[in-house]
This record gives structure tokens, sequence and C-alpha cells, in this order.
């Protein structure tokens, strides 16, 4: 009898091992935050936590796709209502996307078939440079198109020298412009997006600033381009494909501007229109293999929501 005892006792002992064993994993798992799924194209987005993880919609508990960018923002185009956040509000450096607030201020001037002379000082940048000489003349317009189309720098600070005379007096009306639109967490040193000190903006600011050259007619006839043919003044051409690649990877993407340096990361500012939905995706710092299917994702998730 004492030997059956024993052997009951170390049984039970056993088994209350094996079950602390198994469900100690579950505990650890009820901790964690739950992940956003990661659908493909417009497919509808699974409910989940309305924790603060990458993706998800508090308000209505629907997950936006995962992104692995430093920060994002999706907003309606036209009411400018924020359908996904993720640190919106970090200042950092957004790189060749701020070209839109230099395009948009020339588009808002006008005169876009009038000629530009290029000068000495617009050749003072780094690649990517479309090594424009000083004393050849182009229209204004087709400076805008291959600044938007191939993000050339030096066409940038052509473009702002012809507006303001200075690249440093043009800074002041691309900051003035951002206070007028409501960025309030933006300050710009250049027209082209290269590295400079205090230099900076975030995602929220940059839709701001998307949603007014989204607006813009003639900015809207250009960013939506796939390919430009461009002519030299000797009379070669060539035919510059543009940079944004979401705009051959998903049907309703209609503009607008990317961006990389390394401090940057790979930046893009795009938009996408069915019907008439109209949504805008700011992604900025991230990699180059997520960037084009996180903005990509995003837009498509965006165009389903009602």
């Amino acid at each position: 009898m004492h030997r059956f005892l024993l052997v009951l006792s170390l049984c039970s002992l056993f088994l209350g091992w094996r079950l602390e064993a198994a469900e100690a994993p579950a505990t650890v798992r009820k901790a964690l935050p739950v992940a956003p799924a990661k659908p493909s194209g417009a497919s509808a987005a699974p409910k989940v936590s309305s924790a603060k993880v990458p993706g998800t919609d508090a308000s209505t508990g629907r997950g936006a796709p995962a992104v692995q960018a430093a920060a994002a923002i999706l907003v309606d185009a036209r009411s400018g209502a924020v359908l996904y956040e993720w640190n919106a509000d970090q200042k950092r450096p957004v790189a060749s996307t701020q070209k839109l607030m230099t395009a948009l201020l020339v588009a808002e001037r006008g005169g876009l078939e009038e000629p530009v002379r290029v000068a000495v000082p617009d050749t003072y940048a780094e690649p990517s440079k479309l090594y424009i000489k000083p004393g050849e003349v182009y229209s204004r317009l087709k400076l805008l198109q291959v600044l938007l189309v191939k993000s050339m720098n030096d066409v940038a600070r052509c473009l702002a020298r012809d507006h303001a005379g200075s690249v440093e007096a043009f800074a002041e009306r691309m900051n003035q412009k951002a206070q007028q639109l409501g960025m309030v967490n933006s300050h710009f040193v250049n027209p082209n997006g290269l590295p400079a000190k205090g230099q900076y903006s975030t995602a929220r600011d940059m839709s701001v600033l998307a949603r007014a050259a989204y607006r813009n007619k003639a900015l809207r006839g250009i960013t939506c381009m796939k390919s430009l043919a461009w002519t030299y003044p000797d009379g070669s051409q060539k035919v510059f494909n543009n940079t944004n690649r979401v705009l051959t990877s998903l049907s309703a993407c209609n503009g607008l501007k990317t961006g990389y340096t390394d401090a940057a990361g790979f930046c893009l500012v795009s938009s996408a229109a069915v019907g008439s939905r109209e949504v805008i995706a700011v992604v900025l710092g991230d990699k180059r293999d997520s960037i084009w299917t996180d903005s990509h994702r995003l837009l498509a998730w965006g165009l389903t929501r009602s």
C-alpha cells in the first residue's frame, strides 16, 4: 500500500509539471502584441487588435498592411482624413520627395512655356543630374517635367534660382509656403532634398504638401507620366522612365514623387484613384526591397475603404 501511494504521488507531481509547461507558452503569447496581416493587392484587411502596432486602425479594429518604413501615413486625397498612420509626426529627412514643394511653387507662379537660361550655380549639385550646362535654354515646363519624372538635382537648383534669384531665397519661399499650408513640423534648406543641416519634415506634413500638389492640374499631368522623351540642345534625345515604380505595379496609381539619400532611406509620396475614391500615401525611411510593396499595399487598401 505504501508503495502504491508513493507511485501515485509521483505521477501526480509529473502530471502537474506537464500541465504547467503546456500552459506557460499560452500565457506568454497573450502578452505579445498582435501583428497586423499583410493582405496583397486590394483584398480586405482582417480584424486585428487595436493595440499600438504598425498598420492598426484603432477606430474600426481593421488593420492596414504592415509597413517596414520608419514612418508612414495614408490620407484621403480630398478631405485629408487620416486612414492610417505610423510615426507620422517623427521629424526626419525626406530626400527628393520635397521636390514636390519646389514643383508646387514653380507651377503656381505659371509661365510654364517661358524659357529658362541655365546659370553656372545651377550646376552645383550632386547626382542624380541632367548635366545641364550654363547658357542652355529650356522651357520651364520641360524642366518641371524632368524634375518630377527623373528627379534631377541640378534642374531643381535651376528652377529655384530662376524663381527666386538664389537657392537660399527659394528656400525661404519654401518655408513660407509650408506655413501657409499648415506644415507645422517642416523646414527646408534646399530645393532638391540633398542632405542639409536643419532640413526635415514629417509624414503628416508631407501628406499636406502632397494634397496641395495633387490638386494642381499641371503637376497632376506630370507626376502620372510613366516616361518622358527629352531632347538635348544638340538635338539628341533620350527617354527617361519615371522613378516611381508603383505607377507600373498598380494601375490606379497616378503619382507622385520618389526620394532617396543615405540619411533619409527610401521614400515615396504616392497617390491613387478609382472612381471618386482618391488616396495619398507617404512612406519614409523604408528599405530598397519594401518601399514599392509598402506603398502599393497602402494605396490598394485605402482604395477599398468605404
